[in-house]
């Protein structure tokens, strides 16, 4: 990565950084039941307003999860992915129900992962936790696309959308914090290989 920008250019993305970062929350939770060690492609849900290809907000954020599930080894796919990603931005303040959770990163290097074979008494269990996202939430699912089953929620909070370019940045800046929650390389990625049925670019 180059890091030769303007001095002038700097300042900006940093002030426009500390705005957002100011009152920004970002957390995540996961399924326990998760194969994230399998997980290799994705795919993006389609829908209406930010995930529609006409919202050019919707295509900066997904643009930004595209590079950032790139740098860990995932590659696109639209037949049979493993994982299909969706994404909504709220306004305003919002109610939550998030969960008290053993660290992620932890938890997957572990190779920990929950079944129907898992002893009742050996499983984790959820402990709801409510909380109020203030100011705009930008929520980022991955679903299993086996199961149907949503595995990881990340969001941050705090995340003012201003009108024109700025709010695109800040969005791809908002999808670069959400997704330092998920800390996942694709098996076999540091090895160079290549998953099977990902799509050429």
């Amino acid at each position: 990565m180059k890091w030769t920008l303007t001095l002038l250019a700097s300042g900006s993305l940093l002030l426009s950084g500390c705005l957002m970062s100011r009152e920004a929350r970002v957390e995540s939770d996961y399924s326990y039941a998760g194969q994230f060690r399998r997980y290799r492609t994705y795919e993006f849900v389609s829908g209406d307003g930010m995930n529609s290809d006409t919202s050019k907000l919707g295509e900066a954020v997904r643009d930004a999860i595209r590079v950032r599930l790139k740098l860990q080894g995932y590659h696109a796919a639209r037949r049979r992915p493993d994982l299909l990603v969706n994404f909504r931005l709220f306004e305003g303040d919002m109610r939550f129900r998030g969960y008290a959770q053993d660290d992620f990163t932890r938890w997957v290097k572990n190779g920990y992962v929950e079944d129907e074979e898992t002893p009742q008494d050996s499983r984790k269990g959820y402990q709801p936790v409510r909380m109020l996202l203030a100011e705009g939430t930008l929520l980022v699912t991955l679903i299993d696309n086996r199961t149907n089953r949503a595995v990881w929620n990340g969001y941050a909070s705090g995340v003012n959308i201003p009108a024109g370019p700025r709010g695109e940045v800040i969005l791809r800046r908002s999808v670069r914090s959400i997704f330092d929650q998920y800390h996942v390389f694709t098996a076999g990625y540091l090895n160079g290989q290549t998953p099977a049925g990902a799509d050429e670019e």
